[in-house]
């Protein structure tokens, strides 16, 4: 696989873990193959390590004294949890934004959100909508929520909401009541914007894990990863968190 100039080494590892995961190659328990990835990805152990350590770092590994790194759980609730913890962490940043509603950021926003109502395709609105999300991280979060933010969304990877077909119908009354919510500075409607939207992207996403066979159907069995026999959509080395 030819290098991604631009991109950090560790960074496409992860990006490359994560995909073999979206796509059924690797599940909860299994090991991943150092080798196997650096001669794939073409690079050193070393990135690979850094990664790992990240992964770790984040919950989506788990390293074993002398036998190597092994896949955590990886199953709906994992998903939905990351989802979760996602919509929490913005949360805490929009309930900020609320609470100290600048004119500067007001009249960002408010073009954002102008755009956002007036977009059509799907990509265009899920571009806009990560500008309206970053705007108000890079305002009110702080080093550690939004590293922490970033950590966050390893398993929600940006391309899945700019492919998704009514990414725009069912997300934008969130933004628009959390964008209300900011206006008259009110931090819980904020803060509960953040969550629903969150709550709705997670089951959209294990819905279209299970149409790909990655997560078993509820009613065929309980849920868990299974090898999917199409190649995964969610391709997250494409789109890098910002």
């Amino acid at each position: 696989m030819p290098k991604k100039y631009g991109f950090k080494e560790k960074d496409q590892v992860v990006s490359h873990i994560i995909n073999l995961m979206l796509a059924g190659k690797l599940r909860s328990g299994d090991r991943v193959d150092r080798n196997e990835i650096a001669q794939g990805l073409g690079i050193s152990r070393v990135p690979i390590q850094e990664a790992l350590i990240q992964l770790e770092h984040d919950g989506i590994v788990a390293t074993r004294y002398h036998r190597g790194a092994f896949i955590e759980r990886f199953d709906e609730s994992s998903v939905s949890e990351h989802h979760e913890l996602d919509g929490v962490l913005n949360g805490i940043a929009s309930a900020r934004a609320a609470a100290n509603p600048t004119p500067r950021i007001l009249g960002q926003l408010d073009a954002l959100m102008r755009s956002m109502r007036a977009s059509k395709e799907s990509r265009t609105f899920a571009d806009i909508a990560w500008e309206y999300r970053s705007t108000i991280n890079d305002e009110y979060a702080g080093p550690r929520l939004h590293a922490t933010i970033i950590a966050s969304r390893n398993l929600i990877p940006r391309v899945f909401s700019s492919t998704y077909q009514c990414a725009r119908n069912d997300m934008l009354p969130f933004y628009e009541d959390e964008h209300a919510a900011i206006h008259r500075r009110d931090p819980q409607a904020a803060q509960a914007a953040c969550l629903g939207r969150a709550q709705l992207m997670a089951q959209n996403m294990v819905a279209e894990l299970v149409r790909r066979r990655v997560f078993v159907a509820a009613e065929t069995g309980s849920p868990g990863a299974q090898q999917a026999e199409v190649p995964s959509p969610l391709d997250t080395q494409s789109s890098p968190v910002p």
